[in-house]
């Protein structure tokens, strides 16, 4: 194969996983190929010194590793393309949310090794958390590159298929969940007269707690307590978010995400 790896669709998150590869020296630039209808994306490409194509099939038939990087509802339009896969020598990496390996090789028409993975969007910023699945079809070591990628990227675990669903909902959507919160801390200070520095308070104070989460042998539970002093202002705020069950249907939130996720699916 002339390319280690191939992406079709060349969007932010390929983006961001091409860059790491890169960056980390596990595929040098001249072995990625990248293929997309947008010129202007195939351009970004092109000037990290990636191989660029509107042909998907050339990526189709020159990649070791191909990487499934379109919108779920695009993928039907490309998948008879992967008519065309050496199942024996090639692996599919898909990071479309909702469609299961065997969905991808029912609409394929043929048995392939895929690897499903689901990151989210830090990537881009190389603080990236990614679960990473062997599909029905896989063989003892097809996940090794894409584990290997993604960790690249921030951090990469080793999960069943049957669990991508609960890692989209925790991970994948995610960052959502952390911007909301930033948000609602944002509109709390220009409440409070902060509103020039409201957007770097909550910034900083995410980023910090988060740091001090992953470096901490304590857990979230027991940080949350250290900085609780009894009948102190944290208090009166968890007090408050308690009463009005915020814990509760941030838990509940997430689980409707894990369940449209298997929704989609099917």
């Amino acid at each position: 194969m002339k390319y280690k790896l191939g992406f079709l669709g060349a969007g932010n998150m390929a983006h961001a996983v091409a860059t790491a590869a890169i960056n980390q020296g596990l595929v040098p630039a001249d072995k990625i190929i990248a293929s997309d209808t947008n010129e202007s994306r195939r351009d970004l490409f092109a000037d990290m010194g990636i191989n660029v194509t509107q042909d998907s099939a050339l990526v189709i038939a020159q990649s070791q590793q191909i990487m499934l990087a379109v919108k779920p509802q695009v993928f039907p339009d490309i998948a008879p393309l992967l008519a065309e896969v050496d199942a024996q020598r090639q692996i599919i990496i898909s990071i479309m949310a909702g469609i299961t390996s065997a969905k991808i090789e029912a609409l394929a028409g043929q048995s392939l090794r895929v690897i499903r993975v689901m990151p989210n969007t830090p990537m881009m910023v190389m603080q990236g958390m990614a679960g990473v699945a062997m599909g029905q079809s896989t063989q003892p070591g097809d996940d090794t590159f894409a584990l290997e990628l993604f960790a690249a990227a921030g951090k990469a675990i080793s999960v069943s298929e049957s669990d991508i669903d609960a890692i989209t909902a925790i991970s994948g959507s995610g960052p959502a969940y952390i911007f909301y919160l930033a948000q609602a801390m944002q509109e709390a200070a220009e409440q409070m007269g902060l509103s020039k520095d409201g957007a770097l308070l909550a910034q900083q104070t995410i980023l910090g707690a988060a740091i001090l989460l992953g470096q901490s042998d304590d857990s979230a539970g027991e940080l949350r307590r250290k900085v609780t002093s009894p009948g102190g202002t944290t208090q009166a705020a968890l007090t408050y978010m308690e009463e009005h069950n915020v814990r509760q249907s941030i838990t509940e939130g997430i689980l409707k995400a894990q369940a449209r996720s298997i929704e989609l699916g099917k």
